[in-house]
């Protein structure tokens, strides 16, 4: 059996599953193929117990340090 994962943007409707802010980490099972979304915070907090079991660790915590870009003609 093989489990195809779809990796897609996260985006401000993903929520944290431990504190419901914003989530930027995404935490697909390997066991179960079942998905965990957390927040920067939370998902440093739970890393090193949790990435082992994952077959993904989508990590986009990168985008919290980038600066907006504003259209000037707005």
């Amino acid at each position: 059996m093989t489990t195809t994962t779809v990796t897609r943007e996260l985006n401000a409707l993903d929520r944290c599953d431990r504190c419901g802010a914003q989530a930027f980490v995404r935490a697909v099972l390997g066991t179960s193929g079942g998905e965990l979304y957390f927040c920067g915070h939370h998902a440093r907090a739970v890393e090193a117990k949790l990435r082992p079991l994952t077959i993904e660790w989508q990590d986009e915590t990168a985008r919290l340090y980038e600066k907006p870009v504003y259209d000037d003609e707005d």
